[in-house]
C-alpha cells in the first residue's frame, strides 16, 4: 500500500513539469471528425434531451447554437451594424409616420400629434371616406 499520495503516482512531480496545458487539449481536427462521423458513444435513447455540440473553440468546451449567437453578438463590429440597422429602422418608420400625418386633415395643420393620434386619426378618415362612398351609391 502507498504511504503518501505522491508514491502512488507512476510519474515523479519532476514528470509533471514536462506536459503544457496544450498537452492535455485534444485535437480539434480529430474531435470535429467524430462529432462529424457520429463515431461517439451516445448511451442515451431520447437525444433530443441533450443539447448537441456545435462548435468547438479550442478550450476544450463545445459551443451552444445560442452561445455562439452570444458570442459573435458581443463582438464591436456586429454591435455597430446592429446599431446602424436599428438607426435606419426607426428613419424609416418616423418617415412613414410623417407622411402618414401629411394626409390627415387636423385642425390646427400643424399639431402636433403622437404616433398613437396618427394611428386613430387615420383609421377615423377612412372610415369617414368610406362612408362618404356608400352615401354617393
Amino acid at each position: 500500500m502507498c504511504d503518501s499520495t505522491t508514491d502512488c503516482l507512476p510519474y515523479s512531480e519532476t514528470d509533471f513539469d514536462r506536459f503544457s496545458p496544450d498537452d492535455c487539449q485534444p485535437e480539434v481536427s480529430s474531435t470535429t471528425s467524430l462529432i462529424n462521423n457520429n463515431n461517439y458513444n451516445n448511451n442515451n435513447d431520447n437525444a433530443d434531451v441533450q443539447p448537441q455540440p456545435v462548435d468547438f473553440d479550442g478550450s476544450g468546451q463545445f459551443l451552444t447554437k445560442a452561445e455562439k449567437r452570444r458570442r459573435r453578438r458581443a463582438t464591436e463590429r456586429y454591435r455597430r451594424a446592429h446599431a446602424t440597422r436599428e438607426r435606419l429602422r426607426v428613419e424609416a418608420f418616423n418617415k412613414a409616420f410623417k407622411n402618414l400625418r401629411a394626409l390627415l386633415p387636423t385642425l390646427p395643420p400643424d399639431k402636433k400629434l403622437s404616433k398613437i393620434e396618427i394611428l386613430r386619426l387615420a383609421i377615423s378618415y377612412v372610415a369617414y371616406l368610406a362612408h362618404l362612398l356608400k352615401i354617393c351609391d
